[in-house]
């Protein structure tokens, strides 16, 4: 297991979709160690969720977790989770506006609407089918990683520019406001 170099916005492999995995692809070797580097890497880097283009690997795999994450300490907690072939779907119409960030637009924020609900089907590492509902804040960050995987950042759904931010502009002027609402999320609909 190692950490791999995080590629950044400009990168061509940021803006393809990722293929999809095969049976046979998720039982390799590599595959299985890219899933361990990937790990790694988000963990290294402080963040809530890394996708495979963003180590330069177009397959459909992702890996997110939460767990007292000092960059995101209003985030609920989030078990590490392998999403192999993820299919989004939202649940209802309700949108959250997500002040989100990414490790691969370094310092850089913007107000993102996010579906409050989505169902997640996907398979994990070892191609165990999974499919259930996430909600609030949690429900974001799966949206934010398929989204990386269909070759889409968080930049394309920022719908107002001036909502854009610098991370220490954010945490001395925006902060204290999008944490008192996504408690506020997270209260009346769970993580």
């Amino acid at each position: 297991m190692s950490v791999r170099a995080i590629r950044t916005v400009g990168d061509p492999v940021l803006r393809e979709r990722a293929r999809e995995v095969t049976p046979e692809e998720l039982r390799s070797r590599e595959v299985q160690r890219l899933i361990d580097d990937m790990v790694d890497t988000m963990r290294a880097a402080g963040g809530a969720g890394l996708a495979a283009n963003q180590v330069g690997e177009l397959l459909r795999i992702a890996v997110v977790e939460v767990d007292r994450n000092p960059r995101y300490p209003y985030k609920p907690p989030i078990p590490l989770t392998v999403i192999v072939n993820p299919v989004v779907e939202p649940v209802g119409d309700e949108t959250f506006a997500i002040n989100e960030g990414c490790l691969s637009v370094p310092d850089l924020r913007g107000a993102v609407d996010r579906h409050v609900g989505v169902r997640v089907r996907h398979l994990d590492r070892h191609g165990g089918a999974h499919d259930g509902v996430r909600r609030g804040l949690t429900a974001g960050t799966f949206q934010h990683e398929v989204d990386h995987l269909d070759g889409v950042l968080f930049l394309d759904r920022v719908r107002d520019p001036s909502t854009f931010t610098t991370w220490e502009q954010f945490e001395r002027h925006h902060r204290d406001a999008f944490v008192a609402r996504a408690r506020a999320l997270v209260e009346r609909v769970g993580s």
